[in-house]
């Protein structure tokens, strides 16, 4: 017998698996779902090692905060320095020769700084020793200002107290070891800091074509180009910035023969160094230097104060824009939100890198934010 029409119907609608004697295949219900199993101990468990584990991970990465800053200020000073070594390797000098040449002008230069910052700061330790056995004499002696204010407020007592409490053997031993490991940390960074920034300098150019190959081909192209920018752009930004920090020391060796200020080679060093921090680090060393001046005379500390409230006028006004013609604007408030986040992050050295990072941050935008914001 035929089977009847709707019948035949219903059959052939029926998926492959159900027609005829084939395997069935039960076909799921939309609406129902399977129930949801689950234990509260093993997801418990599961947040808890997930918790646990991340602890780890951020208290690692605090710790190394100290070394991950160094490599960062070495990466930093490879970077600023490439346009130096790229314009020799233009000149038809092999790069590991580039790199040498550069490196040993550093070297010197370095060495030429401690040989005007030391002697100082050697004499002035000496001249600090010779005038203790007079100051303490001067402490018995109730006629004199010292002799005075230790009758008053007792303070040899008082530094007794402290050494009898703190300067046991184990106290002495401490401060001998912390000394000693002082010394050892700065060492072991700076050898850090030259190793890590010779080698990046060395094998910048394959760094760059390893972390290329993260970027999908068919937007290689526009990365290798916006990123060679920044890097181009941070290099001469801070190419200008040790020029202006070196115009800045300088001019503050002249004022200091100039007025009879002390110790000019050691105080220009310092201009020259703290002026490389943006914004604050003039400032800074302007108030170092007048108050140095205070031990010539006080018309001289106030002449000192107005000559560096003119030059940081000729600094930003006249010398920075033609240093910084090349490089990328930056706003001012840009620039002071930037120095003290990173100032407030990394210290001395988040204050060095806050500006290129600005710079980075806003070539970024231009590339690829701006440009889909403004066609919406």
């Amino acid at each position: 017998m035929e089977p009847d029409a709707p019948a035949a119907k219903a059959t052939h609608d029926l998926p492959p698996a159900r027609r005829g004697g084939g395997p069935r295949t039960r076909i799921p219900n939309p609406q129902r779902r399977p129930p949801l199993v689950r234990s509260w101990f093993g997801a418990g468990f599961a947040l808890s090692v997930g918790a646990l584990l991340a602890w780890h991970v951020v208290d690692a990465v605090v710790q190394l905060t100290s070394l991950l800053t160094l490599l960062l200020l070495a990466v930093f000073i490879a970077v600023s320095l490439e346009p130096v070594v790229a314009w020799l390797v233009r000149r038809g000098l092999r790069r590991a020769w580039s790199v040498a040449v550069v490196v040993s002008a550093l070297v010197v230069g370095l060495t030429g700084l401690l040989a005007i910052v030391i002697p100082p700061v050697s004499d002035e330790t000496t001249a600090l020793v010779n005038a203790v056995p007079g100051w303490l004499q001067q402490l018995h002696d109730h006629q004199s200002t010292l002799g005075r204010l230790e009758d008053h407020y007792h303070v040899v007592e008082r530094v007794k107290a402290q050494l009898g409490s703190a300067g046991s053997s184990s106290g002495v031993l401490g401060g001998v070891l912390g000394a000693g490991q002082l010394l050892l940390n700065t060492v072991t960074a700076t050898v850090i800091v030259m190793s890590v920034s010779l080698y990046v300098m060395a094998a910048l150019p394959d760094i760059k074509a390893f972390c290329y190959r993260f970027v999908p081909r068919s937007r290689r192209n526009r990365v290798e180009v916006i990123t060679e920018e920044i890097l181009n752009r941070t290099g001469r930004y801070m190419l200008g910035n040790v020029l202006t920090s070196a115009i800045a020391g300088l001019a503050t060796f002249v004022w200091c023969l100039a007025t009879g200020v002390p110790y000019a080679g050691a105080l220009g060093v310092f201009v020259a160094l703290m002026d490389l921090v943006p914004m604050v680090g003039s400032t800074i060393g302007g108030i170092v230097v007048s108050l140095v001046a205070l031990s010539v005379s006080l018309p001289t500390a106030i002449a000192t104060a107005g000559f560096y409230i003119a030059f940081r006028l000729l600094e930003d006004y006249l010398i920075m824009p033609r240093a910084m013609k090349f490089a990328v604007d930056v706003h001012p408030i840009v620039t002071v939100v930037a120095v003290l986040l990173g100032g407030a992050l990394l210290g001395l050295v988040g204050a060095l890198v806050a500006v290129p990072a600005a710079i980075a941050l806003g070539l970024v935008l231009d590339a690829y934010v701006f440009p889909r914001t403004d066609s919406t």
